[in-house]
């Protein structure tokens, strides 16, 4: 990014900007005049009244391109002052604008000719000066200048400064999006690894299922029919899982996580809660079993539920809630009772619940977690549950 470049002004930003520098040179063009004595010449006259302010337009007009020629503009003004006192607002607010760009060189070349200008408004205009009153005049046009100078530069170091917050604020955003999507990719894998074990054993299952009937001819009917009614609800559960897996990548193929527990595993779950000082209380009403990929799904919606009243609730009640029938939804829910107790809070990554709704994407269903209006918190989570999963189970 050029640090050079400055904001682009809008109309109304650049309009009083140049009606300030305008109204700025009034009382320079206003003393001028009632210094000039009375019966001067008519050359001299008719310039303080239609040339110096035909000068001080044009200059107010320049001034219009400063940020695109800022250098070349600034000279131009500060030169055209020399002709007219009503331009010395104009050649002020140049000043001001080639300061902001913070270049020693740039502008002390711009004030120096500003300063040598002024002294021409005396050979112009017969101005009886007092004498001594010279110095007075260069060291007003001086402090003028050193002014606008400062201005300039502590407008120029504002713009760095801000320019440098929003850029620090969006590398900042980037960063956490890079860090979200890192958590989503590793919990894709890591729900890669988990399906990998459970999709293997049920193809194994079919292959033997299949050896069977190919190297055993004595087999009755029924029998057959068992086999083949097997490979067919197997096939087609391996298919199920081998969609959820599609497109992720096994972070660790070496190193494969032991089997992962399912909805059956809930209850040790809550015990090893009650163990490590929860309050836990548990609803179950589920009519049959549903697939793994659900089971273990609800088990992490329970363990995420867990984990954050233990963090941020500690004392509170949790009831945990689960229910559904095969054929349409399994609901999971964490309900959690306001802390009792005031502790110090842990640390927390913010990405547990990011990688929970990864998860629940993924098996199609829906996430919510709010807080209460008692100041509790709730966990819910909506699973589809196909209805051949429980024929298949029976």
């Amino acid at each position: 990014m050029n640090t050079d470049v400055a904001p682009r002004l809008e109309g109304w930003q650049q309009t009083w900007r140049l009606v300030a520098a305008a109204a700025l040179g009034i009382p320079f063009w206003l003393s001028t005049g009632a210094a000039l004595p009375r019966g001067c010449a008519a050359d001299t006259c008719s310039w303080f009244v239609t040339g110096d302010p035909l000068v001080a337009l044009g200059c107010l007009t320049a001034l219009l391109w400063r940020r695109r020629f800022p250098l070349a503009v600034a000279l131009a003004v500060a030169i055209a002052s020399s002709a007219s006192t009503l331009a010395i607002g104009a050649a002020l607010l140049a000043l001001c604008s080639i300061s902001t760009r913070r270049r020693p060189v740039e502008i002390g070349v711009v004030a120096l000719v500003y300063v040598t200008a002024s002294q021409f408004t005396l050979v112009l205009y017969p101005v009886k000066v007092p004498p001594g009153s010279l110095w007075l005049q260069l060291a007003l046009t001086a402090l003028s200048a050193g002014i606008a100078v400062a201005m300039g530069a502590a407008i120029g170091a504002r713009r760095v400064e801000v320019r440098s917050l929003r850029e620090r604020a969006e590398s900042a955003e980037r960063e956490q999006i890079a860090r979200a999507a890192q958590v989503r990719a590793l919990e894709r894998n890591r729900i890669a690894r988990e399906m990998h074990d459970v999709l293997a054993h049920r193809i194994s299952l079919v292959a033997m299922q299949a050896g069977v009937l190919d190297h055993r001819g004595n087999l009755t009917t029924e029998e057959n029919r068992t086999l083949i009614r097997g490979i067919a609800d197997g096939s087609h559960q391996a298919l199920e899982e081998l969609r959820d897996v599609l497109g992720v990548l096994r972070a660790d193929p070496g190193s494969p996580e032991p089997p992962q527990p399912s909805l059956d595993r809930i209850p040790e779950l809550v015990a090893e809660a009650r163990t490590s000082g929860l309050d836990v209380t548990l609803t179950t009403t589920v009519t049959g079993r549903p697939s793994d990929a659900v089971g273990r799904t609800c088990y992490r919606v329970i363990q995420e539920g867990l984990t954050n009243a233990a963090k941020h609730a500690p004392g509170a009640h949790v009831h945990i809630t689960v229910e559904g029938t095969a054929g349409h939804e399994l609901h999971v829910g964490v309900l959690n009772s306001p802390p009792t107790t005031t502790t110090a809070q842990p640390p927390a990554s913010g990405f547990g619940l990011l990688g929970l709704a990864e998860r629940i994407t993924l098996a199609e269903g829906e996430l919510n977690h709010h807080p209460t209006p008692d100041g509790g918190y709730v966990l819910t989570a909506h699973l589809p549950w196909p209805h051949h999963d429980d024929e298949r189970r029976a």
